[in-house]
């Protein structure tokens, strides 16, 4: 939902789909209190984008041509850290959904997606929250867990850290997470505030040495902490 910014939130879209890139664009216009600042073909036109208008949040198609959608990602978080990146494709498949998750996405949403749920999407992001459906959260648990892409538990590091520091609470809530809960979802099922569970959050981020919630979700899956069975 908006906040109480008298500033519009600014969104830049990158799609080399006509169609996909004006239906976005039509739907960040008539929401409240949210601009469409540009539309991009291509993952090169994005990042120049990007440096240009300075955006809030940019929707992030995965496969396009000159640069795909992954390198993008990873060069405009690089490049600009209070830009969100949200992935919204039609491919859930590893090549994809883990390297852009992994270039700094804060989310990652199917196109079929309907139009509330995409909207919900940029606000949550730019919150600073994860969005990942739940058939793309099973995904990247499946993936880790096979280590398919390369990322499973062989990829953490004698020395990193192993989670054996994080409370009760904490893993009460980093299992939510890995389920695909939201904040207000988390605080009432645990009976908490949402401040506590942002706190708690926090604590996490920083025991488990990550920088977002999509990283959280990636790191505990690599230490077995969150598993498919949790689902």
């Amino acid at each position: 939902m908006p906040d109480s910014s008298t500033s519009p939130l600014k969104v830049l879209i990158v799609d080399d789909q006509p169609l996909m890139s004006g239906a976005l664009k039509m739907l960040v216009e008539s929401s409240p209190n949210m601009e469409c600042v540009g539309i991009a073909a291509n993952g090169e036109e994005g990042l120049e984008s990007s440096r240009a208008t300075g955006p809030d949040v940019v929707l992030m198609d995965m496969q396009m041509p000159v640069m795909g959608g992954v390198e993008a990602t990873e060069r405009i978080t690089a490049e600009l850290p209070n830009t969100k990146v949200l992935a919204i494709t039609t491919f859930t498949s590893e090549p994809y959904l883990v390297p852009a998750l992994r270039a700094g996405a804060a989310g990652y949403l199917l196109k079929d997606a309907d139009p509330e749920t995409i909207i919900g999407a940029i606000w949550s992001v730019h919150r600073g929250e994860s969005v990942l459906s739940p058939a793309v959260t099973r995904k990247l648990l499946s993936s880790i867990e096979g280590d398919g892409a390369g990322v499973g538990r062989s990829a953490v590091s004698p020395g990193d850290p192993d989670g054996s520091d994080l409370t009760p609470r904490e893993l009460d809530v980093l299992r939510l997470l890995a389920r695909g809960r939201s904040n207000p979802e988390m605080a009432e099922e645990l009976h908490l505030s949402e401040s506590t569970v942002k706190a708690n959050l926090t604590k996490i981020m920083d025991k488990l040495e990550v920088r977002d919630r999509v990283q959280v979700i990636i790191r505990a899956a690599q230490l077995g902490l969150v598993t498919l069975a949790l689902d």
